[in-house]
């Protein structure tokens, strides 16, 4: 395969799978692989974690909207978005126009089960981790909804069958 001609973006929540299905879908259509927040990680020099302490999340935000355009203007590509990423109106366009975004949606119990002990996640140093994730969800999970040209279900397929149900969506 000389790989797929079009720039592939995951977008979900925070434990939905987005870099572990990425780097499998992107050796599958034999394209690069980027993650938003590691390409964040290498532009500021810290954790993403420590970008949000010491710069909070607006600035997180304006980086993490450079690195997704200079991402996609890079051409075909398979791109694992941050969960936030369709927080800011211009990259819900972006996405929109310019990819064939996925969401990879899973349930609250499963995101849940994922992410609990996880320290990473800046977003779940909170008092109530497991309130604040639904809480988030809430709010994210219509906007997913709204930006995806795809939508796939994980928790239950294995990350192969995951793969799969998205390669048979693609257009040619």
């Amino acid at each position: 395969m000389s790989g797929y001609a079009r720039v592939v973006s995951l977008i979900g929540m925070p434990g939905g799978g987005k870099s572990t299905v990425g780097r499998l879908l992107a050796g599958r259509l034999d394209i690069p692989f980027a993650d938003v927040d590691h390409a964040i990680q290498e532009r500021a020099g810290m954790s993403v974690s420590e970008l949000f302490s010491q710069r909070g999340e607006a600035a997180f935000r304006e980086l993490e909207s450079e690195v997704l355009q200079s991402l996609i203007a890079a051409g075909p590509s398979v791109i694992a978005t941050g969960g936030g990423t369709v927080l800011k109106p211009e990259n819900r366009s972006l996405l929109k126009e310019r990819t064939l975004a996925v969401y990879l949606e899973a349930s609250l119990p499963e995101l849940w089960r994922r992410v609990r002990r996880n320290s990473r996640r800046p977003l779940l140093q909170v008092a109530d981790p497991q309130a604040k994730l639904a809480e988030l969800y809430a709010m994210r999970h219509p906007i997913y909804r709204e930006v995806a040209a795809v939508i796939v279900t994980t928790g239950a397929p294995t990350i192969a069958q995951v793969v799969d149900a998205i390669v048979a969506e693609l257009p040619a």
